[in-house]
């Protein structure tokens, strides 16, 4: 199955695709109790690339442009998702889509679980100086989707891969909060940067796409 549901999701307009195991991560997911995911250790990643073309509308913050293309990725993204599970479902076993983008703690800003850390382990990329995923090819210019799964799949290895020299997101974070190490990226000055660009843009979303522009690692 995992090449019939890897063509659902190129065919789909999907960029990667990724499976990894993920049952020692089910405690940390946020808002996902442990007995709604039993069994489900397998965590099937999918991305789409972000236009390169759009994101050069965001030269001092996220423009309307942009948030329309966020928000239609993540559209895609749960289509896709969706479409997986239906055809693991179908082949009797359980699935649970995760929303692309649903925030479900606003104080912490923490989704249901992290995608990244599920597309870490399926070999979709790892984790950069942003703290956001970063692509091989689409640098951090990708969105991820999750979908978890109990049905027996084969799974991709983790990227032994890091930013190597590239400092261009530091370069440009408007309240420097991306420091050398992802580990000690901060997260309440972006945050609070987010929130001004909400208001301040008329975007009226946490986003702000300075950094994913800049992520070329190729």
């Amino acid at each position: 199955m995992y090449d019939e549901l890897k063509t659902i999701a190129l065919s789909a307009g999907a960029t990667a695709f990724g499976v990894g195991h993920v049952e020692d991560l089910r405690t940390h997911y946020d808002a996902l109790p442990l007995d709604q995911t039993e069994g489900m250790a397998h965590g099937i990643s999918i991305g789409i690339r972000v236009s390169s073309s759009v994101l050069k509308s965001c030269i001092i913050g996220p423009t309307r442009l942009y948030l329309h293309h966020y928000r239609m990725i993540n559209w895609v993204l749960d289509q896709t998702t969706l479409r997986i599970s239906l055809a693991i479902q179908d082949k009797g076993y359980n699935a649970l889509p995760i929303p692309a983008s649903q925030i479900v703690d606003w104080e912490k800003q923490t989704a249901h679980l992290s995608h990244k850390m599920i597309a870490l382990r399926a070999g979709i990329g790892w984790i950069g100086r942003n703290n956001m995923l970063v692509h091989s090819d689409c640098g951090s210019k990708i969105r991820i989707a999750t979908v978890l799964t109990d049905m027996p799949l084969k799974t991709d290895s983790p990227i032994e891969r890091d930013c190597g020299e590239c400092k261009k997101c530091i370069e440009i974070c408007p309240v420097s909060a991306i420091k050398e190490s992802y580990k000690d990226w901060n997260k309440v000055a972006c945050l609070e940067k987010l929130k001004y660009f909400a208001k301040a843009h008329n975007v009226g979303q946490y986003i702000c796409g300075l950094c994913v522009k800049v992520c070329n690692p190729s």
